[in-house]
């Protein structure tokens, strides 16, 4: 069980390792950007790898294990005899930190019994930092600019939540993984619902946040991702009452799974 006491020393340096990881993507982001691909041709760049060595250099003092994109995967057999771990992706949003659109982010979140207790998601290129404690029921976020502090984010976040539209449904979608059935999703809303709908396009974690803080009502996912994608997100949704569920299911999304691929899912304000 994770312990009441330490909680705020996690919260506080998954939220300094997010920040310094990145100041380091953006010192790669304003230079000229060297592209490798894994062998299942996902992008990869150096940012990814200096994020990554920056925030487990962090996170790893704490004694809790670390699932990472950018790291190798221990056996299931020994995963899941954890009872709590950091779920990190990063730099999520490859491609758009390749195109340079700003819109790319790093995600931290922790997870007991494979469920999402907190998470942190930092944009630097656009200074914004989410985070959320789904124990607390609070979710928040901050500016961040050259030299602000932990402290400085806690004392200068404003609280978020979900709001409706009264007279359009806006519905995110993926900036680089639109497809067919996003589109006859948001066409059947439109339909069953008699209001109109509104698409937007954002890149990487943020379009959880962006249903998280009331500025979309629906993110449906038909197509893949992986946990660290989306841990960090979930405990932010959760953290304003939000559920992120398996489509066509009541089920949420686990984490430390054997396979770490999530099956689709959708979140709504409803």
């Amino acid at each position: 069980m994770l312990h009441e006491k330490h909680i705020k020393l996690w919260i506080d340096t998954a939220i300094e390792a997010a920040i310094e990881a990145g100041a380091v993507i953006m010192k790669i982001y304003k230079n000229e950007i060297e592209v490798v691909f894994k062998a299942d041709e996902s992008p990869l760049t150096l940012a990814d790898q200096k994020a990554n060595a920056c925030i487990e250099s962090k996170l790893k003092p704490l004694g809790i294990p670390i699932i990472s994109e950018e790291t190798k995967q221990l056996p299931f057999d020994e995963r899941k005899n954890w009872s709590s771990c950091w779920i990190v992706d990063p730099l999520d949003g490859t491609k758009e930190f390749i195109k340079k659109n700003d819109e790319f982010t790093v995600n931290i979140a922790l997870v007991e019994n494979g469920k999402p207790k907190f998470g942190v998601i930092y944009a630097p290129a656009l200074g914004e930092l989410y985070y959320g404690l789904v124990d607390d029921r609070e979710a928040y976020k901050a500016k961040v600019t050259e030299g602000t502090t932990v402290s400085d984010i806690i004392q200068s976040s404003q609280k978020i939540g979900p709001k409706k539209d009264a007279t359009t449904i806006r519905v995110v979608g993926s900036r680089s993984h639109m497809n067919e059935e996003t589109t006859d999703f948001i066409e059947q809303l439109e339909q069953n619902s008699g209001k109109k709908v509104s698409l937007i396009s954002k890149g990487s974690s943020l379009k959880l946040c962006l249903v998280a803080e009331g500025a979309a009502d629906v993110y449906p996912r038909f197509a893949p991702t992986m946990e660290w994608d989306i841990a960090a997100g979930h405990a932010i949704c959760n953290a304003v009452g939000l559920r992120v569920v398996q489509q066509n299911s009541t089920q949420e999304l686990q984490y430390n799974k054997e396979n770490l691929l999530n099956p689709y899912f959708s979140i709504a304000n409803d």
